[in-house]
């Protein structure tokens, strides 16, 4: 592996563990500044007072994660975008490069392909020359992955799931976020069929904080790396402390209620 891939990796992914725990904050640009993303600096703040490994945002948030003290936090660069008012919701356009993620000092960087819409093609193509542009800098690359067209009845179901995290791969990334199938069975053979670490998408707010965790702790006993997940953490009544009880799952390795072990009050 390039080195300097190998670094950047390391800012991104517990280097003991080689997992992580991601927290997207890229909302803005596709629904808007929604609950819990009104004040960027103070969501960073708090998560990286829990241990979140990294945020993701949009190139012009990047300021906002930079706060000149404290604990290091990894700095993924989304590259894509698209608008919930587009009449075309599901096609993600490239919006920068990796040469400006570089320039603003990103640890990684991540493009969105949702495969089955009419613009499949233009989003495959995006995937690979953004793969060949990361690879040439020593750039990580996270590929979100996710079954979403006419086609497409259950973006869960998972053989959808397994072609989105081998697509992700064969074209190129370096990590593939993709859906949580519902259980670890189905789940532990999409992170067989990637050949690259797998962390999970969060999907909509979920009503109960312990099935959220549960659904963590089922992805990690999968073979899973971690979790992308922005709207179940940052949308939490007690951000810092959800996010310490994360780390016990992913990094400590511990089962849910003894995660939560002095940790009820989150629920």
């Amino acid at each position: 592996m390039h080195i300097g891939k190998a670094i950047r990796l390391e800012r991104i992914f517990n280097r003991n563990t080689h997992r992580t725990i991601i927290v997207p904050m890229d909302h803005g640009v596709t629904v808007g500044p929604i609950a819990g993303l009104e004040k960027m600096r103070d969501t960073v703040t708090d998560l990286v007072a829990g241990g979140a490994n990294a945020g993701l945002v949009h190139k012009g948030q990047v300021k906002l994660g930079h706060r000149m003290q404290g604990r290091d936090f990894g700095c993924i660069v989304h590259l894509s975008a698209g608008t919930c008012l587009s009449p075309l919701p599901n096609v993600k356009r490239l919006v920068t490069t990796v040469e400006e993620a570089i320039r603003l000092g990103a640890d990684g960087v991540s493009v969105h392909v949702n495969l089955g819409d009419e613009a499949e093609g233009q989003m495959l193509s995006d995937l690979g020359r953004v793969a060949a542009s990361a690879s040439e800098w020593g750039m990580p690359l996270l590929a979100m992955v996710y079954a979403r067209g006419p086609k497409v009845s259950d973006e869960y179901d998972p053989k959808a799931v397994e072609h989105c995290a081998r697509v992700g791969a064969e074209l190129g990334a370096d990590v593939v976020k993709v859906n949580y199938t519902g259980d670890a069975e189905s789940f532990a053979r999409v992170v067989d069929c990637a050949c690259v670490p797998v962390v999970i998408a969060g999907g909509a707010k979920m009503e109960s904080t312990r099935d959220f965790l549960n659904m963590v702790r089922a992805s990690i006993d999968a073979g899973g790396a971690g979790l992308s997940v922005g709207r179940n953490v940052f949308q939490h009544h007690d951000t810092i402390r959800l996010v310490e009880v994360l780390n016990r799952i992913v990094h400590e390795n511990m089962g849910v209620e003894e995660a939560l072990e002095g940790y009820s009050d989150i629920l």
